[in-house]
């Protein structure tokens, strides 16, 4: 059984309403029936130019956005269905990190409070216990625990990024959906959080959705790779055959337009 299945979403903006607001006159389909699954401890790459659909696609199977119809199911879990407190243990293990480092994260709070927020909100441990979660976290994304009493502020933008990233993993998820998570950061830094979500795979037994409009970073961390075009899914499959031989025109497209990214260690 996968870990995360999505089957035949479909979400349609209307009355000028995007994901962000106000958009075009009329109705937009962002998502349009699309079906996807994914085994746990995998990172599925999802990939498109803006406007394809992957940002709404990622936010509803986390019902961030409700879907219009179709189905999600978490280890077996229906999670469109679910309520209360089931709803409430379902996102303790479906976590988000934002594409923006510097609107994601509040700027009135110190790293400390943004960390520890989800524990406060969840109601797990103690207050002393937050606190030593939030340092074990920053510890593990390579941030010294004196970041902790500072302000977003106070960081680049790569380090702000690392804050969100310890804000997904501080309450121990099993899934990630990771939106365009280095599109806001310079090569250099974009390719040291990669490394970095690697890294956090494979020490916290991670499971990714990693959405991209670059094919060279998810050909690099993603095990399969689904493309989305005007809210469809045009073609999926491992990423040694969708960067190899692509079957669709569309997938031929942005191989050819991105140029290849040497990634650096953390």
């Amino acid at each position: 059984m996968p870990l995360l299945e999505a089957r035949h979403l479909t979400k349609t903006f209307s009355s000028g309403q995007t994901m962000f607001g106000a958009g075009t006159s009329g109705q937009v389909r962002a998502v349009n029936d699309v079906s996807l699954a994914i085994e746990a401890g995998e990172t599925l790459g999802l990939v498109g130019e803006s406007g394809s659909g992957k940002s709404t696609l990622g936010r509803m199977v986390l019902r961030l956005i409700e879907s219009d119809s179709g189905e999600v199911f978490f280890d077996g879990h229906d999670v469109l269905r679910a309520g209360g407190a089931q709803l409430r243990r379902l996102r303790r293990d479906m976590q988000i990190i934002f594409q923006d480092p510097v609107g994601s994260l509040d700027p009135r709070m110190t790293v400390e409070q943004i960390v520890c927020e989800p524990m406060a909100i969840h109601g797990t441990d103690s207050r002393a216990d937050r606190r030593r979660r939030a340092a074990e976290v920053m510890r593990a994304v390579g941030m010294d625990d004196s970041a902790l009493q500072r302000y977003p502020h106070e960081f680049s933008g790569g380090q702000r990024q690392r804050v969100g990233i310890a804000r997904a993993l501080v309450l121990r998820p099993r899934f990630i959906v990771a939106d365009e998570p280095v599109s806001a950061l310079d090569v250099s830094v974009g390719s040291q959080i990669v490394n970095l979500l690697k890294q956090l795979q494979r020490d916290f037994s991670l499971t990714y959705l990693f959405i991209s409009h670059s094919m060279p970073i998810v050909r690099y961390l993603a095990n399969r790779i689904a493309v989305m075009q005007r809210g469809e899914l045009v073609e999926i499959g491992a990423t040694e055959q969708i960067t190899t031989a692509p079957q669709h025109p569309y997938t031929r497209s942005l191989l050819a337009a991105t140029p290849e990214i040497e990634f650096s260690s953390r």
